[in-house]
């Protein structure tokens, strides 16, 4: 029996296509969904952070801190030197880094799943033709041989 007619190994192989969809489907939801919740939970906070109230609060801290600093004692503490709240300058000025971060470490390690996940499938591919006699192998190893020798 050909090996495209064989019932078991299309069923196998759409099995096979429909794990691939459904890890390529989360992988791209675990690429794409963090950053855009960011991206809307950022327009909401910058509102909050950019407030009158916020750098009033914020300036009251780095004046605290300027007292506090030149006292003795087991901590020295050091005057922040950002005019503007960190939260703000994060999300201003520092998002788009974050989410290259994010979209780099999750592809890199998207690719290393799927160069682990195409190895295994390959390897019981492998065992299955081996099990079922690998007949294909065994005849490109008689002609590689044969090649070789003349």
């Amino acid at each position: 029996m050909a090996a495209g007619n064989n019932p078991r190994r299309r069923r196998h192989a759409a099995w096979a296509r429909a794990f691939a969809v459904l890890v390529i489907t989360c992988w791209l939801a675990a690429v794409v969904a963090p950053p855009l919740a960011l991206v809307a939970w950022r327009d909401r906070r910058l509102a909050e952070v950019a407030s009158p109230e916020a750098q009033a609060e914020w300036d009251a801290f780095r004046a605290d801190m300027r007292r506090q600093s030149g006292r003795e004692g087991p901590v020295q503490r050091k005057v922040p030197r950002s005019a503007e709240p960190p939260e703000l300058v994060w999300l201003r000025d520092y998002l788009s880094l974050a989410i290259t971060a994010w979209v780099t470490l999750v592809g890199v390690l998207g690719g290393f799943l799927a160069a682990m996940a195409l190895g295994l499938a390959r390897a019981a591919s492998a065992a299955e033709d081996g099990a079922a006699g690998g007949r294909h192998d065994q005849k490109q190893n008689e002609r590689d041989t044969q090649h070789a020798d003349e």
